[in-house]
């Protein structure tokens, strides 16, 4: 179902064409509220609870576990991808001369942590190169093998939006034995994702961007058979028993159930989390599934005009709906992206790509404002 326009709903001045997601997205007035209703709540330490330490992370805890289709005993909350992919390489064993699969061009984040885990292990990290048809999940399996131990891959490519299928690659990783990692912090969302389909050993996704919270809330879903692993830090929180505060001197080795031992400290951030809470509440109400239908017929009115300014855009059924890439032969400009911004149209570079990432608060409006602005600088 398309879905209509949302605007009024964002913090968006009526001259300002955000189409700019993918770099974070603006926030929703719920989501502005629930937050200086928490920042005044910290003012006042009287008003928390020991139990408010425990409830409100677990029903946050519980509402990505809905968006997902997964388990609440398989998430646990950290503050960043590059957190959340920690604990992924403390936990998947790799073996001398076994490969780490990425992508070319992928964010840093989900590539640091393997080649930290080859340079220890002995392994070999793998970039995949890009698919000159744009068929990623081609290219992916064409490489994955029993030689390999890891593959890390996005939803959709960072910079256009090139889709991976994840049921296909998470599939065939398990035939040949590899654990599999997927940061959705492109797609979560806006694309829907479920991983009683999937299957991933890890998901971990940003909360900014198309999750709509605050920065540095972000979320790690962990496969039944590695919630037995070893966490990257012990707060007390991760232990057994820690609700009972009079008693935390008695040290447990035990942890809490789930996921909850990958937590990171202090996750029962009293500002952070009703600021996540209350974005998860409005995408569930939205659904996945129609934002991406709405999003992709925005997307596809940015390809047609692109594509008559002669610019070389993803093949369509290879592309994610609610992010695109807009290529030119010989790269844009190095002030492009700030030629656009003086004009209060708002996108990303990335790579030799504009970047164009709308949300429910943009309209066909948006997007033929966009054009006109390129038309005038390609």
């Amino acid at each position: 179902m398309i879905l209509p326009t949302q605007r009024h709903l964002f913090d968006l001045p009526d001259d300002v064409t955000w189409l700019n997601c993918a770099y974070m997205s603006p926030q929703l007035h719920a989501v502005t509220e629930a937050g200086k209703e928490a920042v005044m709540r910290k003012a006042r330490p009287w008003q928390v609870r020991p139990e408010d330490f425990f409830t409100e992370s677990e029903a946050l805890r519980g509402s990505f576990a809905r968006l997902v289709g997964g388990d609440v005993e398989g998430v646990a909350l950290v503050p960043s991808v590059s957190y959340g992919l920690a604990v992924a390489a403390a936990n998947v064993p790799v073996r001398v001369g076994q490969r780490l699969l990425v992508l070319a061009e992928e964010f840093p984040s989900n590539v640091y942590p393997w080649r930290e885990l080859a340079e220890r292990s002995g392994g070999q990290v793998v970039a995949v190169r890009r698919p000159e048809d744009g068929d990623w999940t081609r290219a992916l399996l064409a490489e994955l093998d029993e030689r390999t131990a890891l593959v890390a891959v996005p939803h959709c490519h960072w910079t256009d939006g090139g889709l991976v299928d994840l049921v296909r690659v998470g599939a065939r990783a398990r035939e040949v034995g590899a654990a599999l990692a997927v940061d959705g912090t492109q797609s979560l969302g806006a694309l829907p994702l479920n991983v009683a389909e999937v299957r991933p050993d890890f998901l971990v996704a940003a909360g900014y961007k198309w999750l709509m919270g605050p920065y540095s809330q972000g979320f790690l879903y962990v496969a039944p058979r590695f919630r037995e692993g070893r966490p990257i830090e012990h707060n007390w929180l991760l232990r057994g028993g820690s609700e009972d505060f009079s008693r935390l001197v008695d040290y447990r080795d035990d942890f809490q159930p789930g996921a909850r031992r990958f937590d990171v400290g202090e996750r029962s951030n009293f500002v952070l989390v009703p600021m996540a809470m209350e974005a998860l509440r409005q995408l569930l109400a939205w659904g996945a599934a129609d934002i991406q239908e709405t999003l992709r017929a925005l997307t596809e009115r940015v390809t047609k005009g692109a594509r008559a300014l002669h610019l070389e855009v993803p093949p369509e059924p290879l592309r994610a709906g609610h992010l695109v890439g807009l290529k030119r032969r010989g790269g844009y400009a190095p002030e492009v992206a700030a030629k656009l911004a003086a004009r209060k149209v708002f996108v990303s570079v990335r790579g030799d790509s504009i970047r164009v990432s709308p949300h429910l608060y943009n309209t066909e409006a948006d997007v033929d404002r966009l054009l006109e602005e390129l038309d005038a600088l390609v």
